[in-house]
């Protein structure tokens, strides 16, 4: 024990250097999904990407490291550490142009190919950092098996350090873009420290020029790397950019089209809300649906709508008396919303992830509005078999829950809608789906699912005066056009240990990426 604590004290600046570089490759690792996520969204294919990147980059890294740590008479790890500096640096400058570069690729292979791209050098060069770490920590083979456990423990060790630090406190301090420019820099300072004890083993001639080198590329680069994620790349055309702000969630942003009178509230590729800039009227169509909500269950007084977007569907249930609660995971989201569309609760405003704030909800509630399933990446968490119960829970005698969903129609036979169907049919005992424009193959989809019969035609009860008065004809008529009928034979029932609603909604996902790049330019989508 006495002989590990004094190699261990012998050994510190290199324990010290090897807790820093693990802490460097999972916050590289972390950044990674905000870089490529507004582009290709947070989906699962990113983080796989990633995840998978990382590994490739760590497995090369240690292989080739080991054979050059054995062999190395010139550069050692002072080089590494400055290099991986560099490399990282790098990784804001190179994200724009490597972004659109794969975007022909698709989804799945645009996002492995663009982390692949990305993150491999640095994290390839980091990974380096633990075989040499071993040769130098190694005096005798009687003490290799210690010394390469040492290392390795404390790298890990830093990563779960650079991990916890960067998600409970830097990230929310300092936008990622900073991060990154912070850790090349901090990488570079490292190198200069670790010629100092590296001394013995590679003269100061020949580490010393190598790493100035290098740091000096870095310099002249940084002003370049720092700018470019300032401005978008399309400045031109008809698009505005009102507010912009990196959240914990995604990049927030409000933007206009003047000529067309239009706003959008949009998150990373996802638009969550639209509106008129001259009246503030909502523009989607799909939530036309709320207002005629509370004329097929008379009676309605609270709501809760997990999803607030720009708030529309707040107002449209003010007009019917209705108190709303809402409830929004990003505090970003909820700010613009009142900046940039007047958005003006009725009730309880909750920050908080969906599945945790509703577990602490009372209720009941006569209608739940589940409006988080974009066109973007979707909370697949959010719509499963577990999380309907969770709703039911909520929900008054008479009470109703109204989903929204995107997808492409099929003729009725899409696998992602007929799940969505058989998840709800496998709580609720009646349902009856909707799509927002019934000339439209890609489009929004409204299920509404409750304990008792459904019904859009004011005939169907004759006797109830006061739905009469409710549902005019003229609003049934509009419901009827566009009352669908699917095909629950493609589908599954989606629960919290089987969810293959992402890999069904990749074409979806895919076509809905496209529309906004198109029309809004991949310039708002890069950062």
């Amino acid at each position: 024990m006495n002989i590990f604590y004094s190699n261990f004290f012998r050994h510190l600046w290199l324990y010290v250097t090897v807790f820093l570089t693990g802490a460097a490759v999972m916050v590289i690792e972390l950044l990674g999904t905000r870089l490529i996520a507004p582009f290709y969204g947070a989906s699962l294919y990113v983080w796989t990407s990633v995840i998978a990147v990382t590994l490739i980059a760590l497995a090369l890294g240690y292989f080739i490291g080991g054979h050059w740590a054995d062999r190395a008479k010139r550069a050692g790890l002072a080089f590494i550490i400055a290099f991986a500096g560099l490399l990282t640096l790098l990784v804001p400058w190179l994200t724009a142009p490597v972004l659109l570069a794969t975007d022909p690729l698709g989804l799945r292979m645009g996002t492995f190919v663009s982390t692949l791209v990305l993150f491999t050098p640095s994290l390839f060069m980091l990974g380096m950092v633990g075989p040499f770490a071993v040769k130098l920590a190694t005096s005798s083979l009687d003490g290799v098996g210690t010394s390469t456990g040492s290392i390795y423990a404390v790298s890990t060790v830093g990563s779960v350090i650079g991990t916890l630090f960067l998600g409970f406190y830097l990230f929310p301090q300092v936008g990622s873009r900073e991060i990154f420019i912070g850790v090349g820099i901090a990488l570079l300072v490292l190198s200069f420290a670790v010629i100092y004890f590296e001394r013995k083993r590679i003269r100061l001639a020949h580490a010393l020029p190598s790493v100035g080198i290098i740091t000096l590329i870095s310099l002249i680069l940084l002003p370049y790397v720092a700018a470019s994620g300032n401005q978008p790349l399309d400045d031109e055309g008809p698009f505005q950019t009102r507010f912009e702000r990196e959240s914990l969630y995604g990049w927030v942003r409000v933007i206009d089209n003047p000529n067309d009178d239009y706003r959008l509230l949009a998150v990373d590729a996802s638009a969550i809300g639209a509106a008129t800039i001259r009246h503030g009227e909502n523009i989607l169509t799909y939530q036309e649906v709320v207002s005629l909500l509370p004329a097929l269950t008379p009676g309605m007084k609270t709501a809760l709508l997990v999803g607030q977007g720009a708030g529309h569907m707040v107002s449209a249930l003010r007009q019917h008396g209705i108190r709303t609660d809402t409830l929004e995971i990003d505090p970003v989201v909820a700010e613009a919303a009142r900046e940039y569309f007047d958005f003006s609760p009725t009730g309880r405003t909750i920050i908080g992830d969906a599945r945790y704030e509703i577990r602490k909800l009372q209720g009941p509630y006569d209608l739940i509005i589940m409006d988080v399933f974009t066109g973007g990446s979707e909370p697949v968490h959010l719509l499963t078999m577990e999380t309907m119960r969770q709703l039911q829970a909520l929900l008054s005698g008479r009470g109703m829950i109204a989903l929204n969903f995107v997808a492409f129609y099929e003729e009725g036979k899409n696998p992602a809608l007929a799940s969505v169907a058989k998840t709800l049919a496998s709580v609720f005992s009646h349902q009856i789906a909707l799509i927002s424009e019934p000339d439209r193959e890609f489009n929004d989809f409204i299920f509404l699912a409750a304990n008792f019969p459904i019904s859009i035609d004011p005939d169907d009860n004759p006797d109830d005066s006061a739905r009469m008065n409710r549902l005019q004809h003229d609003q049934s008529r509009w419901l009827k056009q566009r009352l669908i009928h699917l095909d629950w034979s493609r589908g599954v029932v989606l629960t919290d240990n089987l969810n293959p609603l992402e890999s069904m909604q990749t074409r979806k996902s895919e076509q809905y990426r496209s529309m906004m790049v198109d029309s809004i330019g991949p310039g708002y989508f890069i950062r």
